[in-house]
């Protein structure tokens, strides 16, 4: 029987299943990887309230207990980690990855909602920066969860992104991956990688009318998918990239408020 490739995801759970753990786990599946599954928060979506999310956050001693199921019973060959809402919980998921010595660890540093620009649990994001980053193999903040990491004023610029890449770098990072999307005015949508002495630039075409929501998850999940399968980082990398713009491309509405990418192909 050929290996099985596992992989977890640290993650809040999308009731709607756009985003979050869903979104993982779906494109977990497409890459042939064994999905599991530690859940930090629920997120529903209110239909009575123009969509608007309330979150129900999963107790310290219940995360433990999933992660103990994952890390000591299971075993898996790379994570990722999404919504983490405390400083508490940023120091377990820390410890569980020096404790069981893990491997091929993606971290997107969801510090703000989407359209939003303003840091979500500031306790959590510098527990993120201290804790979390010198751990990463693999880090992919968007341009604003880059200025925050690298201590800068804002990152609105192509060269602004690479100074960014290389200070995130420098708190231990193994690659830096910044999403730079939307936010700069730029021809095309361009994902800067910097692995400590290079810089490539993923590009693709903007896309219009497509719906977005979970593509920095779907992101971070297709590299984490990618190198449990052994693959270097730069291809894992280019992997996701060209997935995440299929995915776009077949994104679909999804009712009035809200669109869904299309993982499956």
């Amino acid at each position: 029987m050929p290996k099985i490739y596992k992989s977890l995801t640290i993650a809040g759970l999308d009731v709607s299943g756009e985003a979050g753990m869903n979104a993982d786990l779906k494109t977990f599946e497409e890459f042939g990887v064994y999905g599991m599954t530690a859940m930090t928060v629920i997120v529903a979506c209110n239909p009575r309230n123009n969509w608007s999310h309330d979150i129900y956050p999963i107790s310290l001693e219940i995360i433990e207990k999933q992660l103990e199921t994952v890390c000591e019973g299971v075993g898996i060959d790379s994570l990722k980690t999404g919504m983490l809402g405390s400083k508490n919980l940023v120091e377990l998921v820390a410890n569980t990855i020096k404790n069981h010595n893990l491997k091929n660890i993606v971290v997107d540093p969801v510090l703000v909602c989407k359209g939003i620009d303003e840091i979500m649990v500031p306790d959590a994001a510098k527990a993120i920066k201290n804790l979390l980053i010198p751990l990463a193999d693999v880090v992919t903040p968007n341009s604003f969860e880059a200025a925050y990491l690298a201590d800068m004023e804002k990152v609105e610029t192509i060269d602004e992104a690479e100074e960014a890449a290389r200070k995130i770098y420098q708190l231990g990072a193994k690659n830096v991956v910044i999403k730079v999307g939307s936010r700069i005015e730029i021809e095309n949508y361009i994902d800067i990688h910097f692995d400590g002495k290079n810089f490539t630039h993923h590009k693709s075409p903007k896309l219009n009318d497509v719906y977005n929501p979970g593509a920095g998850c779907t992101f971070s999940a297709a590299i984490a998918a990618n190198l449990a399968k052994n693959l270097p980082v730069s291809e894992a990398v280019k992997i996701a990239k060209n997935y995440v713009n299929q995915c776009l491309q077949s994104s679909f509405k999804l009712n009035q408020y809200t669109g869904s990418l299309k993982h499956w192909k």
